[in-house]
């Protein structure tokens, strides 16, 4: 790998950590759950956290380097990319346009994976998920690690950037950066805890859903004027 290569990965390497530590922070991903990764533009290679290692102790020689074929390219004596490295890769084939991959275990979105209960449009910031119908998805249910969960979670992903793992947890992916991929997991989060607490106060009935042209037409006010 050339050095001007490998200072761009380094980058990566770096972000990934800075992310990884936010997550594991804010509680998104406690006790070494949960994994991140970003896709270098040029190489293709990916960049991903690694396996049962406390995200506040990772440091960039920690990261694993490997490619779309599961060829590991850069690593560690004694580390290995997270046991769900597969699943990042079936998601960046099946969708050339995202980048970035966060995978969490936050606790609202687990309660609606276990329950297999997708998430419907109940407010308007479903549209800050680039999903299609405005719906969070639950992935059919794959054992954690294996090419059943990786295919099952792509499947999923082929029109939506933000997704249930059915019993799992949830994940996002972007275009432009990791902080947005994960910003998608915490919306996710809020937006099942808003819809947890709406059933419960309603004693299991169903809120309103907002239509999909409602969804649609949510725009930017236009009557905001800018100077010339």
């Amino acid at each position: 790998m050339g050095e001007e290569k490998a200072d761009m990965l380094e980058e990566l390497k770096k972000e990934v950590i800075r992310i990884g530590r936010i997550a594991q922070k804010e509680g998104m991903c406690k006790h070494k759950a949960g994994n991140f990764s970003s896709r270098d533009r040029e190489t293709g290679y990916i960049v991903i956290t690694p396996s049962g290692v406390d995200r506040e102790a990772l440091l960039p020689e920690d990261m694993i380097v490997i490619d779309t074929n599961a060829r590991v390219i850069e690593y560690k004596k004694g580390r290995r990319p997270s046991s769900e490295v597969l699943m990042h890769i079936e998601v960046y084939k099946a969708r050339p346009d995202i980048f970035h991959i966060a995978h969490t275990h936050s606790r609202f979105a687990t309660v609606f994976a276990v329950l297999n209960k997708p998430i419907p449009p109940i407010v308007n910031e479903m549209l800050a998920l680039n999903n299609r119908n405005f719906t969070i998805p639950v992935a059919k249910y794959g054992r954690a690690g294996t090419m059943e969960l990786a295919v099952n979670v792509a499947e999923a992903m082929k029109d939506c950037d933000s997704v249930l793992m059915a019993t799992h947890g949830a994940i996002a992916g972007d275009a432009g950066s990791l902080e947005e991929a994960y910003l998608k997991t915490c919306y996710i989060e809020e937006l099942a805890e808003v819809y947890h607490h709406a059933l419960t106060a309603s004693g299991g009935k169903e809120p309103p859903v907002l239509s999909f042209e409602e969804m649609q037409a949510v725009a930017y006010p236009e009557q905001i004027i800018f100077p010339e």
